[in-house]
């Protein structure tokens, strides 16, 4: 007797992936893990100093629902320092995590016969999340290089048309939306009158000289149909602390908040004074972070295209490789599965994020693990390769 909008709920590959493998290393297994989008680095010592502060000045007990004003203060003045984009208080909810603030905005932004535009690859949540909202997700397929253009958006909208989702950089590929794509956008954005939900949880990840943009910070007009969804998870390595945070529109802001205080009520009183200090303190360490992810991006991204029948695009922004692994002659699933069992490496299936022809790994480990892992599916897929030779002979 489960409801219906539970039981269309398909389960997180990812988490799913990263439960087994690790279960196996539990075992005494020893599994390269590519699988969850989580940073190895530590949290930072002065956020978790402020926290301890936090228990030590008894900040235990209940705060407002949408988040403590101080830290409110603190992401509308990161907005306006990293952003370039002026919200007030009043315009920013603080969530339990990014993929809170995520799920408000789809329920209280989308209704039954709603479409959402959403582009393919995309991160396996959205789907998911669009769907228990009751709305309908229009996959909008990118180019080769997964780039997203304004183009193939406006193909995609019709007058249901609500929203449409941007993540760039993304996950799982890693691309960015170009400036130029993302200005094309906002225009299609104001002409037809849908909100852009602007998923940047990666923007400190960009490589090279690319830099991200927010859409919200190109104009008034756009900026008042943009809902900016951040968190403080990959940028300072907190991604089990959970808060995350909104910023968009009063009404849309209001509504989520009315949501949060019958769902979760307000985030961790404790973690609330941890993210206060990660935007106000010192920054270095993302600098130092996202150094050490280039060079594995580099790395990772030559070496995956040294194996036979895989070849992958290299990622723009955050910390994910997704190659194509169509020429093995197996799906998605098959290739995951298969090397999780044979050659103890865990990635995740691209029929997740919308493609079955691509499998993702998460770079976020260090070069001496990318190289074992790599390693492991070369000479995999090298003795796959060889049986099927001998079965033909």
């Amino acid at each position: 007797m489960i409801a219906q909008r539970v039981r269309n709920i398909a389960p997180s590959a990812t988490l799913a992936i990263d439960a087994k493998a690790k279960h196996l290393k539990k075992d005494g297994k020893d599994v390269v893990i590519f699988g969850a989008g989580e940073p190895d680095f530590n949290t930072p010592d002065n956020i978790k100093l402020a926290a301890k502060k936090a228990i030590d000045s008894n900040f235990t007990r209940y705060t407002p629902v949408g988040g403590i004003p101080e830290l409110k203060k603190a992401v509308a003045d990161k907005l306006k320092r990293d952003n370039n984009i002026d919200y007030g208080v009043s315009e920013i909810l603080v969530s339990c995590g990014g993929k809170h603030s995520l799920f408000n905005i789809a329920m209280a932004v989308l209704d039954k016969g709603d479409e959402a535009i959403l582009p393919v690859p995309y991160w396996v949540s959205y789907e998911e999340m669009i769907k228990i909202a009751e709305a309908k997700p229009v996959l909008c397929k990118t180019d080769e290089k997964f780039k997203l253009t304004a183009d193939m958006v406006e193909e995609k909208i019709t007058p249901r048309t609500k929203m449409l989702i941007l993540n760039s950089p993304s996950n799982p590929s890693g691309a960015i939306v170009s400036h130029e794509e993302i200005k094309k956008i906002a225009k299609l954005a104001v002409e037809h009158n849908f909100y852009v939900l602007s998923d940047e949880v990666y923007e400190h990840f960009t490589y090279g000289d690319v830099k991200h943009l927010s859409i919200g910070s190109l104009n008034e007009e756009i900026k008042n149909l943009t809902i900016l969804s951040n968190s403080v998870s990959k940028t300072y390595a907190m991604t089990g602390w959970r808060i995350g945070y909104t910023a968009g529109p009063k009404e849309i802001i209001k509504a989520m908040d009315n949501l949060q205080s019958h769902s979760t009520s307000n985030p961790t009183s404790i973690a609330q004074y941890a993210a206060l200090e990660a935007l106000n303190g010192p920054q270095e360490s993302v600098r130092q972070m996202v150094h050490a992810f280039d060079e594995r991006r580099k790395f990772i991204h030559k070496r995956l295209n040294e194996i036979g029948g895989i070849s992958c695009v290299e990622p723009e922004g955050a910390f994910y490789a997704f190659p194509d692994i169509s020429e093995t002659g197996m799906s998605s699933m098959e290739f995951v599965s298969k090397l999780l069992d044979e050659a103890l490496v865990a990635v995740v299936p691209g029929i997740a994020f919308g493609s079955d022809r691509h499998v993702r790994l998460s770079y976020a480990t260090s070069i001496k693990e990318i190289e074992r892992g790599m390693d492991r599916i070369e000479n995999w897929l090298k003795q796959k390769a060889v049986k099927i030779e001998n079965e033909e002979i």
